[in-house]
C-alpha cells in the first residue's frame, strides 16, 4: 500500500486499479488502510474500482465532516490524467452535461433536459500530448479536473463527444488494458490547521500510458 502521506488527522494513500474506495469489503481501502494502521479510517470520496491514484481518508469523525465540507465548498481540487481516443478540439476547454445514472445498468448517459435523477456534471481539461495507437489511429493525453463528482463523470462525458477512454469498454474503448483514467493530483486546505496540502503521481507503468512516457 503506497502512503503518501499521514497524520493524526488524514491518511492520503494510492489507490490500486481494481480496488473499492469505499464500503466494508476486507479487500477495500477502509479494511485495507486499517490493517496497516492498526484504526479505522472513513471513506470522504471515491473513485471508481477500475481508477486507480490519490485518495484522501479521515482517521476520525470529525475530520470527516471538515473534509466534506470543504469538498462542497470548492476546495479541493482533484486532477486526472486520462488517455483518450481521438484529438480534442479545442485542445482546452470546460465540458457541461446534464447525466442520468442507472443504477441497474450500471451506467451514466448524457441526457438532453433535466428530469428525476439528472444531475449536472462539469469538467475542464487540457490536451497535454497526442500519439499514434497500435493501429495508427491518435491518442491524446488529457489532463481533466472536476467541477463536479459524478458517477463515470470523465468517461461518459468524453465517449459521449466520440473520444472513449483507452481501455474502457463500458463506454467504447476498444482495448482489453486497464483504464487510461489516473487520479494524480489532489490538493485541499488541511481540516485542522487549514494549511494547503498538495500531492501528485508520476503516470504510471501502465498500457495506455506507454504511449507518452517519452513526451
Amino acid at each position: 500500500m503506497n502512503i503518501v502521506y499521514r497524520d493524526d488527522a488524514i491518511v492520503v494513500a494510492e489507490k490500486p486499479r481494481g480496488v473499492l474506495s469505499e464500503g466494508s469489503d476486507p479487500r477495500g481501502m477502509p479494511a485495507l488502510l486499517g490493517a496497516v494502521l492498526g484504526a479505522p479510517v472513513l471513506t470522504v470520496h471515491r473513485l471508481d474500482r477500475e481508477t486507480a491514484g490519490l485518495m484522501v481518508f479521515a482517521r476520525d469523525g470529525k475530520t470527516a465532516g471538515l473534509l466534506s465540507a470543504a469538498m462542497q465548498a470548492g476546495h479541493f481540487l482533484k486532477e486526472y490524467a486520462a488517455v483518450v481516443h481521438g484529438v480534442p478540439d479545442p485542445p482546452a476547454g470546460e465540458m457541461c452535461d446534464l447525466l442520468f445514472r442507472d443504477a441497474k445498468r450500471g451506467k451514466s448517459f448524457i441526457v438532453d433536459r433535466p428530469r428525476h435523477g439528472v444531475r449536472e456534471a462539469r469538467l475542464t481539461y487540457r490536451t497535454e500530448a497526442t500519439a499514434k495507437g497500435a493501429d495508427g489511429a491518435p491518442l491524446s493525453l488529457v489532463s481533466v479536473r472536476l467541477g463536479t463528482g459524478r458517477t463515470h463523470q470523465i468517461r461518459v462525458q468524453f465517449s459521449g463527444r466520440g473520444m472513449p477512454l483507452y481501455g474502457d469498454g463500458r463506454y467504447g474503448g476498444r482495448e482489453r488494458a486497464p483504464l487510461g483514467l489516473f487520479a494524480r493530483r489532489l490538493a485541499f486546505p488541511h481540516p485542522g490547521d487549514g494549511r494547503e496540502l498538495s500531492f501528485f503521481l508520476p503516470l504510471p507503468h501502465e498500457e495506455a500510458y506507454a504511449y507518452f512516457q517519452n513526451e
